[in-house]
């Protein structure tokens, strides 16, 4: 009787996880490891979903207009397009978290020399994760296409 109250309650939290994350398995593989980002550089003047998709299409843009095929590939998901993904289309840029964040340090400088942060003074002290905290991002998912996945969940004060 207790396996079978088991089984059932281990069916109930599988179909409870997979509701929650529907793109686990058909854009990247189930999650593995995640952190939870919490730091608040500049309250958020209300970023809707019109602002998260220009940004990712920005990030498009430029990745489509470089001379070099993309190496990983943006896209914005869920209601309100609040999850931004970030997979990896080879083998070897994203091979480890670390060398995924590594990218992400590099995406920092990027967006550190665009007009807002230097607009809003930000440019010494955001990062990339700050930019999507501002732009009210819920989740970050980074992950290699293939055998991991990493999430940062964005929460706000």
């Amino acid at each position: 009787m207790t396996r079978l109250i088991a089984v059932l309650f281990a069916l109930l939290f599988a179909g409870a996880v997979a509701a929650e994350d529907r793109y686990v398995g058909y854009y990247y593989p189930e999650v593995t490891s995640e952190e939870d980002f919490d730091r608040v550089v500049r309250a958020s003047q209300g970023a809707g979903k019109a602002v998260r998709i220009d940004f990712v299409n920005v990030l498009t843009a430029a990745q489509l207009e470089a001379p070099e095929s993309p190496r990983f590939v943006f896209f914005a998901k869920g209601e309100g397009s609040k999850t931004l993904v970030l997979v990896a289309l080879d083998d070897e840029v994203f091979s480890t978290l670390y060398r995924a964040r590594a990218l992400l340090a590099q995406l920092t400088v990027s967006v550190r020399r665009g007009g807002f942060f230097r607009q809003e003074e930000l440019q010494y002290v955001a990062t990339f994760y700050d930019l999507l905290q501002l732009m009210q991002f819920d989740e970050l998912v980074i992950s290699d296409g293939q055998s991991w996945a990493h999430r940062v969940n964005f929460k706000r004060q």
